[in-house]
């Protein structure tokens, strides 16, 4: 009997993903590691993000997203440039 290993793929750095460095999110695998906001790439856990098109953020950057586009759309991270 020989081991295969894993196949998983992390979302964010399409690095493999191996069991005990995984966490599941709607079935899409991520690295412990990987499993940050996308604008300020702060750690987040499974009770405090929020997800938008498949975009990982912190509840706060969420909101904000909210506030500054006045709805959720991807215009969030184009604010931000000069």
């Amino acid at each position: 009997m020989s081991f295969t290993g894993t196949i998983d793929k992390c979302k964010a750095c399409d690095k493999t993903v191996h069991v005990v460095d995984m966490l599941t999110l709607e079935g899409v695998p991520y690295h412990k590691t990987c499993f940050k906001c996308s604008h300020c790439k702060g750690n987040l856990v499974m009770s405090t993000y929020s997800s938008m098109d498949g975009v990982l953020y912190c509840k706060p950057h969420f909101e904000q997203l909210f506030k500054e586009s006045g709805n959720f759309s991807k215009n969030f991270l184009a604010g931000l440039t000069p």
